[in-house]
């Protein structure tokens, strides 16, 4: 009669050990997704800009201020371009993984915006400009993260970098698609048009 006794008893403590594990998963996914990849400055800056050059603009320099971190270099100048900007704030917190984390965020974030514009306005003349932007932006962050691989041990920071990668990736695919730029595309029209 015991064996009965726990053989019903078994399937309510495996359920109770999947709900004490799915609210320890829950806990941990919350934990991690606490952490906001823009300072409330910077999201003041997103908000204030809404031609899509300009705002992507915030989001590059937003990562530039966390690689200045990470480099131990100088931070990028933050000079307003019109009178009512928002102020950056202070430079942003953080261990170099949360730093990473945040600039893979903000990547995405950018993508997703430029995304959004294209399947609302496909013709928009600020698409390319924006992904233009944003791609000499994404050579030069490659070109940072190669060095920071050679350096990293870390688990946590060597997956972040590899996040960052990802969505670098992303955007040098996307730019490749982009046609000629526009000054060039007029220089050789009027090259054409000046040959007999």
């Amino acid at each position: 009669m015991s064996l009965a006794i726990n053989a019903g008893r078994l399937p309510r403590m495996m359920a109770r050990g999947v709900i004490v594990a799915m609210s320890l998963l829950l806990a941990i996914s919350a934990a991690a997704q606490s952490r906001d990849h823009l300072t409330d400055a910077e999201t003041d800056l997103v908000r204030f800009y809404q031609e899509l050059d300009k705002r992507t603009e915030v989001f590059i320099k937003a990562a530039d201020r966390r690689f200045a971190i990470i480099n131990g270099t100088a931070q990028p100048t933050t000079k307003k371009l019109v009178k009512d900007e928002p102020e950056w704030g202070d430079p942003p917190k953080g261990t170099r993984t949360e730093l990473l984390g945040d600039i893979a965020g903000i990547l995405d974030e950018a993508i997703t915006n430029i995304d959004n514009v294209s399947s609302r306005e496909a013709k928009n003349p600020l698409l390319s400009r924006a992904l233009r932007k944003l791609s000499t932006a994404a050579n030069g962050y490659l070109n940072q993260l190669n060095s920071l691989k050679i350096k990293v041990t870390d688990p946590d920071e060597v997956a972040a970098i590899e996040r960052v990668a990802d969505e670098v990736k992303e955007i040098t695919d996307a730019s490749g698609h982009l046609p000629a730029s526009a000054p060039e595309a007029v220089k050789d029209k009027d090259k054409k048009k000046k040959k007999p």
